[in-house]
């Protein structure tokens, strides 16, 4: 059981981080320039793929991704032509290129062709079933590059699969905050899993939310069950203050 003084202190940065203030300079900040549930869950799955590296370069680069499609992600997806995708062939973000790009969008076409959300994609018994049967499905086409597997994570390969975890997260939670958009009704928030990139994993540690000293799929299982010990209906939600204290480097 997390001690009293952890529990503190993951509340106070939940409430000081978890603000509309937080969205300008994170990656969420993409998906959020869109009202159409099809833009929002596209911009929102290139932002999360694209979430490594410095903030101020995901932003740019997302940004320049997005309007090399017109700024309507899912009109552009479903109707492109030939010509219009040869801008994206100069697309890059550090090892993501082209040929993964352009993979993205021959499997989002094939998909939303026949459904009207990506959400079913990670509908299955639990979190981690979601994780390996969205990897099945987005890797199903006949011409599926093997080079872009390495952009998309799943607990089959003992990934912690935090840029997936983190997508879900903006997908399903609902608050009163607005930072999350809480448009997926298919997935329980209790459910979800804490992405966990090196500031939660810093202050996760320092809190003794995590004791395994791996860092992989195992280790995001063990902080998301202590964090539901705290909050057994929106877990997930001490994200932003794991995360919002290893930006600012708290001192705890």
């Amino acid at each position: 059981m997390p001690s009293q003084k952890t529990i503190d202190i993951l509340n106070f940065y939940h409430d000081k981080y978890n603000r509309v203030n937080f969205i300008e300079d994170d990656p969420i900040s993409i998906p959020h320039r869109f009202s159409k549930k099809q833009d929002i869950e596209i911009a929102g799955l290139f932002a999360a793929t694209l979430s490594w590296g410095l903030r101020k370069t995901i932003l740019n680069n997302c940004s320049r991704l997005i309007s090399m499609m017109d700024n309507q992600p899912h009109d552009f997806i479903m109707h492109h032509s030939a010509r219009e995708l040869k801008p994206l062939t100069t697309f890059v973000h550090r090892t993501f290129n082209a040929t993964d790009v352009l993979y993205f969008i021959e499997f989002l076409k094939s998909h939303y062709t026949k459904h009207a959300s990506l959400e079913q994609l990670f509908v299955a018994q639990d979190i981690e079933h979601g994780l390996i049967q969205y990897h099945n499905a987005f890797f199903a086409l006949e011409d599926a590059p093997q080079r872009t597997k390495k952009h998309v994570a799943t607990p089959e390969r003992k990934s912690t699969c935090k840029r997936l975890n983190m997508y879900l997260r903006w997908m399903v939670r609902k608050d009163k905050h607005g930072v999350d958009f809480g448009i997926w009704n298919n997935i329980s928030q209790q459910n979800l899993l804490c992405p966990l990139d090196v500031h939660v994993e810093n202050y996760a540690r320092k809190l003794k939310l995590i004791k395994r000293k791996q860092t992989d799929w195992l280790t995001v299982l063990e902080l998301s069950s202590n964090l539901k010990v705290i909050d057994v209906k929106d877990p997930i939600r001490f994200d932003f203050a794991l995360f919002g204290m290893g930006i600012e480097k708290i001192v705890i």
